[in-house]
C-alpha cells in the first residue's frame, strides 16, 4: 500500500474510532470524552499499523501491548478494539451499566483486548513497566506502550514508574504522554505546572520525541516508527487537544468528564459523521 492510502486509511480509522467513542459515552449518558477523544490518533496509528495483535486471540503471548494509565479514556479504548474485530461495536454501548463488560475504567477481566486493568491514576504506569521487565526477562520481542495524562504526571507513582523504566533499561517500552494541557480542574499550568517535560525525561535517561501535534496522525505513525534505542526507554510527548474533533469540546477543560446533552450529542455526531464522509469521499 502506498504511503498516501495508509494515511488515508488510518485518518478514517481514526474518525470512525471518534463516533463509536462519541456513541458509547451518549449510549449511558456521561463519561470522559475530552481526555477519549485526545489520544485517538495515535490508538488508530497503534491498532492500525504499528502493533502486532490478533483479535481472535486477546492473550497472544507475542502480541504487543497497550495500556491505559489513564484509565478513564476506556471508550476510546473500547471503540478501538471493537473495530478491530475483538467484539461486536455495540456490546461497549453497555458502558459501565450493571454487569457490564465495559466499565468505566479499563479492566482486564473483563473486556478482551484489554492488555492491564487500571483505575487509580498512575497504576497503569507501574503495572506497564513490570510488564515490559517481565517480556524482557522471557525473552519475547514484544512492545508495551502506555498512555499517560498530563494531569495524570501529577502523581508520584508516574514519576516512580518513570525512574524504573531507565533503570531496568526497558527499551521495549514506549511511554505516550498525552498532553493537552488540561485536567478536571483547569489547565495543568494552574493546578500543578509541569515544567519542561522534555528536559525532565531526557535527565532521567529517556529517547524522547516531541510531537507538536500529537493529533496527527502522520507525525505519530513517523515517530512511532523510529526503532528503540537500546537500553533507553522512549517517550512521546504528544502535544493533543481535549475533545479533539468536536468544535465546541476542544480545549476546553469542562469536558473533562461529562457527557453532551441530547442537544450537543446530536450536534457532535453531525459533525463528526461530515467528516467522516469526507474524508471517505
Amino acid at each position: 500500500m502506498q504511503k498516501a492510502e495508509k494515511m488515508q486509511e488510518l485518518r478514517v480509522f481514526a474518525q470512525e474510532i471518534r463516533l463509536e467513542t462519541l456513541k458509547t459515552i451518549g449510549s449511558l449518558g456521561f463519561g470522559h470524552v475530552g481526555g477519549s477523544m485526545s489520544i485517538i490518533d495515535a490508538l488508530a496509528v497503534l491498532y492500525g499499523e504499528v502493533m502486532k495483535i490478533d483479535p481472535k486471540n486477546p492473550r497472544w503471548e507475542d502480541r504487543d501491548w497497550c495500556v491505559l494509565s489513564k484509565g478513564h479514556a476506556g471508550p476510546a479504548m473500547y471503540a478501538t478494539l471493537g473495530l478491530k474485530g475483538f467484539y461486536p461495536l455495540e456490546d461497549a454501548y453497555t458502558l459501565n451499566q450493571p454487569h457490564t463488560n465495559f466499565p468505566s475504567h479499563t479492566d482486564r477481566t473483563k473486556t478482551p483486548g484489554v492488555d492491564l486493568t487500571t483505575g487509580s491514576l498512575g497504576q497503569g504506569m507501574s503495572t506497564a513497566t513490570g510488564a515490559a521487565l517481565g517480556n524482557k526477562i522471557d525473552g519475547r520481542d514484544n512492545h508495551v506502550f502506555v498512555f499517560v495524562g498530563d494531569g495524570e504526571a501529577d502523581e508520584g507513582q508516574v514519576w516512580e514508574g518513570a525512574q524504573f523504566a531507565v533503570h531496568y533499561k526497558l527499551d521495549n517500552l514506549t511511554f505516550m504522554l498525552d498532553h493537552n494541557g488540561l485536567q478536571i480542574d483547569g489547565s495543568n499550568d494552574e493546578v500543578m505546572s509541569l515544567g519542561d517535560l522534555h528536559a525532565k525525561f531526557t535527565s532521567f535517561g529517556y529517547n524522547v520525541i516531541e510531537l507538536a501535534d500529537g493529533n496527527d496522525i502522520e507525525a505519530v505513525l513517523a515517530a512511532l516508527k523510529i526503532p528503540p534505542m537500546k537500553g533507553k526507554p522512549t517517550l512521546i510527548l504528544c502535544h493533543t487537544h481535549k475533545g479533539k474533533g468536536v468544535s465546541f469540546m476542544e480545549n476546553d477543560a469542562g469536558w473533562h468528564g461529562k457527557a453532551p446533552n441530547e442537544e450537543q450529542m446530536a450536534q457532535a455526531k453531525a459533525e463528526l459523521e461530515a467528516k467522516l464522509k469526507e474524508l471517505e469521499g
